[in-house]
């Protein structure tokens, strides 16, 4: 029983480690999204321009998967060269290689710190920024206090009487150590988090330097077949960076596996203590992986265009159809049909964020194709819209409750149809303007509309959330962040007629579409923020008029 109790233990801390190493990375996604996105966008200009600002978006995100991500949609896009886009992967892979290193120091001594200021930040903040801060320094703090937890753990796991085996084993069996290295890794969809976790094993005596070393090496592989498992059914220029990260980092990983164990290179390793060995190793491996990897960037783009080529684009097929949500064998039922109805909203919600969420790369690009595509899929939102209107008016409602959910269902289709008309013909031909008469944003004003774009994706998000849950205290800061929109609107028609007083030659070439587009992400924005007027008004935190009453 004590053993299981000690598995369990260490199950729970390895699960508070993979969960604060997230915790940390979305907290920096969801506080400087549209800083990480302008600087991944602008990181041609040299590989070795792409490369230290892939190393340090690796550092700030503390993954490199998730920079990954982050290039695989770039190259889709076409916003990111297939060179570019590997040389910025070589130098993630160093970053979160640096992040290891520095968490693997010991820092307890800032978990009291870090908890009070980032509970402090997080309960105590005004606005998102704040919040997110606190929320990285708490995922910081959650690190350091998981990794104490699995070596507390691991601990007593020594006097077991099968792992001395198991260790000696997969000691002797380096590949199906390294194996288990890059599965655990793909499993967790984080090398950091797992690498942390082995060399905690090997600081803590559990592990040996040639376990430990096989083990490492898998992570880095592992981390590389995260990548690839998300651009399977991605686009071609994806799937070229997915492959192409596994031939560098995976192919060396392996060759480094039978240098080590092979050539029997444990005797030369620097410095006594194994955990220190295997995060000085981890470093290495990955600062060898980006010197050999950066002068070969451009043979290998050109070797990965001829392997995955890219289809006609005939065949490509912009609309998959999806069956709809709308059950008509429930229409007597109200419940159920108000269910149904609820669903197919998300799905229509759904077409609307694929026609929004690449809008600032359409504004970049003004992609032909992409363009005609996001426009097809207004189609699909008209319909879905009549159709929902046609449905509820079928159910066949006899409380007043359901006739108010009713009501706001079909409110919240308008206002989702309306959304639909203004991307396709507002925002969409604003950037077929920019394209046609070649005009460039200043850099200011782009970071203002990236910023803008950025707050109208998150605030949709929530608003779905309203309209599923219609939990109150979601619904009071849907209006809050309605209100933040609102000032950063006039905070950016602020700065924009500044720059026209200065006489910025790019601010008064593309001052429509700059205001333009400010005015119509902010109507955007309130239109998904009107699903939480019905639940904050039947609730009476929602006064019938925001006038101030008259004198008399």
């Amino acid at each position: 029983m004590t053993f299981y109790l000690l598995l369990l233990h260490l199950g729970g801390a390895i699960a508070l480690l993979l969960f604060a190493v997230r915790m940390v990375r979305t907290g920096v996604e969801r506080s400087q999204e549209p800083a990480l996105r302008r600087l991944l966008r602008d990181s041609k200009g040299g590989r070795i321009r792409a490369a230290g600002i892939g190393a340090g978006v690796a550092v700030l995100l503390q993954s490199s998967t998730a920079v990954g991500v982050l290039a695989q949609g770039f190259a889709s896009t076409g916003a990111l060269g297939l060179e570019t886009g590997l040389a910025l992967m070589l130098g993630a892979y160093a970053g979160s290689a640096l992040v290891v290193l520095v968490l693997s120091f010991d820092l307890s001594l800032l978990v009291p710190v870090l908890l009070i200021l980032g509970a402090l930040l997080f309960l105590k903040g005004k606005s998102r920024e704040p919040r997110q801060l606190g929320r990285i320094l708490i995922g910081i703090a959650l690190t350091l206090i998981s990794l104490e937890m699995v070596g507390q753990a691991t601990e007593p796991l020594r006097e077991a009487g099968a792992l001395p085996q198991i260790v000696a084993y997969l000691s002797g069996d380096f590949v199906s150590a390294f194996l288990i290295g890059a599965g655990f890794t793909w499993l967790v969809h984080s090398s950091v988090g797992s690498t942390l976790l082995i060399v905690t094993l090997c600081a803590r005596g559990l592990v040996p330097l040639e376990l430990g070393v096989s083990l490492m090496l898998g992570a880095n592989l592992g981390g590389t077949l995260t990548a690839f498992g998300l651009s399977r059914f991605g686009s071609p220029a994806a799937r070229r960076l997915a492959i192409g990260q596994i031939g560098f980092r995976g192919l060396l990983a392996l060759v480094a596996l039978l240098a080590f164990h092979l050539l029997q290179l444990e005797a030369v390793v620097p410095g006594t203590a194994a955990g220190q060995q295997v995060i000085g190793l981890h470093v290495a491996f990955n600062a060898v992986v980006l010197l050999i990897g950066l002068p070969l960037c451009g043979l290998a783009a050109r070797w990965l265009e001829r392997l995955v080529r890219a289809a006609p684009t005939d065949a490509l097929n912009p609309l998959p159809e999806a069956p709809s949500c709308l059950d008509q064998a429930v229409v007597g039922v109200p419940a159920l049909a108000l269910a149904s109805a609820t669903r197919e909203l998300l799905r229509m919600a759904e077409i609307i964020e694929r026609m929004l969420q690449p809008l600032m790369e359409l504004y970049e690009t003004g992609d032909v194709e992409k363009i005609r595509q996001a426009r097809r899929l207004e189609e699909a939102v008209d319909q879905a819209q009549s159709e929902i209107k046609l449905y509820l008016a079928k159910i066949d409602y006899t409380r007043e409750d359901e006739a108010q959910r009713v009501q706001e269902l079909s409110s919240f289709a308008i206002n989702l149809e309306y959304v639909g008309d203004a991307i396709s013909k507002t925002l969409l031909k604003l950037a077929e303007t920019r394209r046609d008469q070649k005009l460039s944003f200043s850099p200011e004003g782009w970071r203002e509309l990236n910023e803008l774009h950025h707050r109208v994706m998150t605030n949709m998000q929530l608003a779905l959330n309203v309209l599923v849950s219609k939990d109150r205290e979601s619904a009071r800061q849907l209006l809050v962040e309605k209100d933040a929109m609102r000032s950063a609107e006039r905070e950016s028609y602020r700065q924009h007629l500044g720059r026209l007083r200065t006489g910025a030659a790019q601010s008064i070439a593309t001052s429509n579409i700059h205001l333009e587009t400010v005015r119509a992400l902010k109507t955007i924005n309130s239109l998904f923020a009107s699903v939480a007027y019905p639940i904050l008004s039947e609730t009476g935190d929602l006064l019938d008029s925001r006038l101030a009453k008259g004198p008399g």
